[in-house]
């Protein structure tokens, strides 16, 4: 949705087209601003399997216009189920409407998002540039001088570093910040046919390896589950991956259960180790700012890392038109994300360490029903 529009930059350089990154350039190309937006995939491709949308997440997408089309593409549900891993119900979240016509809470095939969002960049015009990132940075008092890596150069009034957990634009200019630390878990991920009668989100507590089920469209969902993570050589290729998998769900009931049961070689699986991290202010230097999780990765305990990216695109822009100079819009803008994104990651985190200790499954529950409810709150 159109803002108020931006007078202290005329133009802006976005590196990295994920989800931060295009929130960042859609909600600056609305308010007025040109927009180049680069990716280093020369396919601009996603992987993964579903995303799970709360409703934090999707009053943030509704900011953006885009939370008809979320709907039309994904599922939307009025609950999460919490059960033991055997499949006994424990109860179910509290998960309140926070605006009139948003749901509670969905979920979506992550690439089919990317689509939707990226349909929108290109309704906008702006333009797009990939295989491509920054190699050098020049801040400057009116602009930054901008390398890339394909020998070009440019020169901006603001560069965004949106580019990942890794960002380069962060190891170019932001020298106090460091990696993302392990966590100690790592994440399963598979995509599947959707089990029968199931109708909400569902979570599996109570067991060395935690696990939950995101309804993602008509017939296809989701499954994650957090283990222990423990350093390889190598990567699991697809065999191991499918084997390794099956027999972590070996003590699962309810729909987890059946997903152990139908689950075949032909499903997408996948594995990764968490990591986290809330950057050091500041998250500016100068004319160049970070967004997502060049500046605060989070673990998927909350499902909330895509929400909190798109909040603060938004937030950004919002802070620009509000502002007279870039100094001032950059501050403001990270007084008003630096706490929020700090509760999601050391929540995360919390949760990940009760549930590697096998902590009560109600005190987790309630860590989560309570940080949803502090994620209700206006951002």
């Amino acid at each position: 949705m159109t803002g108020e529009s931006i007078s202290s930059i005329a133009t802006a350089l976005v590196v990295g087209g994920g989800i931060g990154g295009m929130a960042t350039a859609i909600s600056l190309a609305e308010r007025g601003v040109a927009v180049d937006l680069i990716d280093l995939d020369p396919e601009w491709r996603v992987y993964g399997a579903g995303i799970t949308i709360t409703g934090p997440t999707l009053r943030a997408y509704r900011r953006l216009g885009l939370l008809d089309a979320i709907k039309a593409a994904g599922a939307i549900t009025s609950k999460t189920r919490l059960f033991r891993y055997d499949g006994t119900h424990m109860l179910d979240l509290d998960e309140p409407v926070i605006e009139e016509g948003l749901p509670a809470t969905g979920g979506i095939m992550r690439p089919v998002l990317h689509q939707i969002m990226q349909a929108r960049v290109r309704e906008l015009a702006i333009p797009v540039r990939l295989g491509l990132t920054v190699d050098a940075l020049d801040d400057r008092e009116d602009g930054v001088a901008v390398r890339f890596s394909d020998g070009t150069s440019g020169r901006y009034d603001l560069v965004v570093g949106a580019d990942s957990v890794f960002s380069k634009v962060r190891d170019l200019a932001f020298p106090h910040m460091g990696p993302a630390q392990p966590t100690g878990q790592g994440c399963w991920r598979i995509s599947i046919a959707k089990p029968p009668g199931l109708d909400a989100g569902e979570f599996f507590l109570g067991h060395a390896n935690p696990c939950g089920i995101t309804a993602c469209g008509p017939d296809r969902v989701y499954m994650w589950m957090l283990t222990a993570h423990e350093d390889r050589e190598s990567y699991m290729d697809d065999e191991e991956l499918f084997v390794t998998l099956k027999a972590l769900l070996a003590d699962f009931g309810g729909n987890a259960g059946w997903i152990r049961d139908n689950m075949t070689r032909a499903d997408w699986i996948n594995y990764r180790p968490l990591v986290a991290v809330l950057q050091p202010q500041d998250w500016f230097n100068g004319r160049i700012v970070l967004v997502g999780d060049a500046a605060h990765a989070t673990t998927p305990h909350l499902a909330s890392g895509a929400g909190m990216a798109v909040e603060s695109g938004i937030v950004l822009a919002e802070e620009l038109a509000r502002a007279d100079d870039v100094g001032t819009a950059l501050r403001a803008y990270q007084d008003r994300r630096f706490d929020r994104c700090r509760d999601v990651i050391e929540t995360s985190v919390a949760v990940g360490k009760l549930q590697l200790e096998r902590g009560d499954p109600k005190i987790h529950a309630h860590m989560l029903e309570d940080a949803l409810g502090r994620l209700n709150l206006p951002f």
